[in-house]
């Protein structure tokens, strides 16, 4: 498969990836609003958009064009704002845009829906049903995008192609993941609110709806929501699709596929990195986690994926030198 080829799905996956995240964790947001407007003394709404545009990492962009962080002023600068890389219009221009290149690689299936939801977004009709209901506009973006996925799944043949959008799903995903719980933990809860109140609760379960785990950790975790399980379930739990140890297994088994080498080998850096991550997160416990400091075991959970990201690009993806 040429260079430029396996960029385009890699990147393709990725951004379809992070719209569909950006657009879970607005609903989330805004039903985590609703639910403490009656305490405006104790939440107020820049903390409570904030941790949005932190989880992006867009605070200094969003400040270049807005005087003040309002939900209006959020949701418009994440959803619709061209300039926003990470907004989901952006995002889902360049998965199309990468889509385009690789016509020949994807189904017909899948270009069809993706262009679709570019039009649909960029055109009148998805302004106007974000104004008429943000939550169901969220909600229908969402539905979209897992459609795109299960699509993809049924409509593409599975060789490098395939494996390729695999990595950028996963990687994206993990990162994600990281990101949200990392947020939760530094910034959500209010000052003078007690770790294991109504409020921390109501928080890290809205951490789980931003995940689409909510049913699944209740029926790992009969009737108890705490940080130490949530957190234990999102990092380290082996059959959930968007744990972070589940999408860095998947990752693995991608790059292993396409290079065939064997899982007890690696023959580059980026399943040399992606190996390491993927020990770690095996035969780590939530204890050595915690006593390492959640946000700082984040932090290099982050970095790495950022190292097998460049590694990644660096073994398959070096398009511009082909001749």
């Amino acid at each position: 498969m040429l260079s430029r080829v396996a960029d385009s799905c890699f990147w393709l996956s990725r951004y379809i990836e992070r719209a569909e995240t950006i657009a879970r964790v607005l609903d989330v947001n805004i039903q985590l609003m609703l639910d403490f407007e009656d305490q405006n003394s104790q939440f107020q709404s820049k903390q409570h958009w904030q941790p949005v545009l932190a989880t992006l990492e867009d605070q200094e962009l969003f400040s270049k064009y807005h005087s003040e962080i309002t939900p209006e002023a959020v949701m418009d600068f994440v959803t619709f704002e061209k300039k926003n890389p990470n907004g989901i219009l952006s995002c889902i221009g360049n998965a199309r845009e990468n889509a385009r290149t690789v016509r020949e690689q994807i189904s017909s299936e899948m270009w069809e829906q993706l262009n679709r939801t570019y039009l649909y977004l960029r055109e009148g009709q998805g302004r106007a049903d974000f104004q008429d209901s943000p939550i169901d506009f969220y909600r229908r973006l969402v539905d979209t995008l897992h459609g795109f996925q299960g699509t993809t799944d049924a409509t593409m043949t599975h060789g490098d192609g395939w494996d390729f959008l695999q990595l950028g799903k996963y990687l994206e995903r993990a990162d994600s993941t990281s990101r949200v719980l990392d947020i939760k933990y530094h910034i959500l809860l209010p000052k003078g609110e007690q770790v294991g109140g109504h409020v921390d609760i109501t928080q890290w379960m809205a951490v789980l709806r931003s995940c689409s785990a909510m049913e699944a950790y209740l029926k790992a975790n009969v009737g108890q929501v705490t940080s130490w399980q949530v957190a234990e379930f999102l990092i380290l739990h082996d059959e959930f699709p968007r744990s972070i140890r589940f999408c860095v297994d998947q990752l693995d088994a991608a790059l292993r596929r396409l290079s065939n080498c064997d899982s007890s080998h690696f023959s580059n850096e980026a399943e040399r990195v992606s190996g390491q991550l993927k020990s770690s997160l095996d035969y780590t416990t939530i204890k050595s986690i915690f006593d390492t400091g959640l946000h700082q075991y984040l932090d290099q959970t982050q970095k790495r994926l950022i190292e097998i990201a460049i590694a990644i690009t660096q073994t398959y993806c070096q398009w511009q030198e082909e001749v």
